[in-house]
């Protein structure tokens, strides 16, 4: 069933808005309140979410969009290697990745955002939360996915790309792979990225290679696979040194009161 979301109260726009400075004193404590509520919710609905990815484009884009057939056919993608696909549960471009995660048969979640004039929740999610604030929303868009699949999209879109980049340059998330689909709309991004930014060095060469561009579905789902294959490997290495330590340390313990 579509659910309508409710346009953003004046109230709660007034959270980062310094106009509204005067209410801070009264409401700001209680907007802590509804802000942790949101994180509880968030929390516990997706507790139990199978590896999902998460998928980000444009509200705007029409469903006979080269974007919008891209992106269904990345959510069938997804579903069949056992990935559920979360998207930010609107039209377009995310509603093309639901559809296509749905009738797949896998997860098909959509995390809503209120506000004025947008579309509810789409048809395809089986698993939705509205959010009021963008900052718990894209909480659980990293917290709950091994991966980014990014197609076209506009300020939204970006938003989330360079969230993604930045958590993984800051070690904040690891082996977080971030996938750029539709080439040809990224070029000019990805050109300023190389010869401005990284050659004035505001980032390194080795931010770039966090980016992997891709026009090939099946190339964009074999990284993602490889990616978490190669964390739970290390994962591993890891368990196992810290048992072989803890061993070695209760040996070296067990010697020590013997003599």
């Amino acid at each position: 069933m579509r659910r309508q979301a409710i346009p953003t109260s004046t109230a709660d726009q007034g959270l980062l808005d310094s106009r509204a400075r005067a209410d801070w004193r009264t409401k700001d404590s209680w907007r802590a309140l509804r802000i942790l509520s949101e994180f509880v919710e968030g929390f516990d609905t997706l507790a139990d979410l199978p590896p999902a990815v998460s998928v980000f484009g444009s509200a705007r884009s029409k469903p006979d969009s080269p974007e919008c057939q891209l992106a269904e056919a990345v959510g069938a993608a997804l579903a069949r290697a056992g990935y559920a696909v979360i998207t930010g549960g609107g039209p377009g471009v995310m509603e093309a990745a639901n559809r296509g995660a749905s009738e797949a048969g896998g997860r098909s979640v959509g995390l809503g955002i209120e506000l004025p004039f947008e579309q509810g929740i789409n048809e395809w999610v089986d698993l939705a939360i509205d959010f009021r604030y963008f900052f718990a929303r894209k909480t659980m868009f990293v917290k709950y996915a091994q991966a980014f699949v990014v197609l076209p999209g506009g300020f939204g879109t970006l938003d989330e790309l360079f969230e993604a980049l930045t958590l993984v340059q800051t070690g904040k998330v690891t082996r977080f792979p971030v996938v750029l689909m539709g080439s040809d709309y990224w070029r000019g991004l990805l050109d300023w990225l190389r010869d401005t930014m990284a050659v004035e060095g505001k980032i390194g060469p080795v931010d770039l290679d966090l980016i992997r561009v891709t026009d090939d579905i099946a190339e964009a789902v074999r990284h993602i696979v490889e990616a978490e294959a190669a964390l739970s490997t290390e994962q591993e290495v890891v368990r196992e040194e810290a048992v072989a330590r803890t061993a070695a340390d209760q040996q070296a313990a067990a010697e020590e009161s013997e003599r």
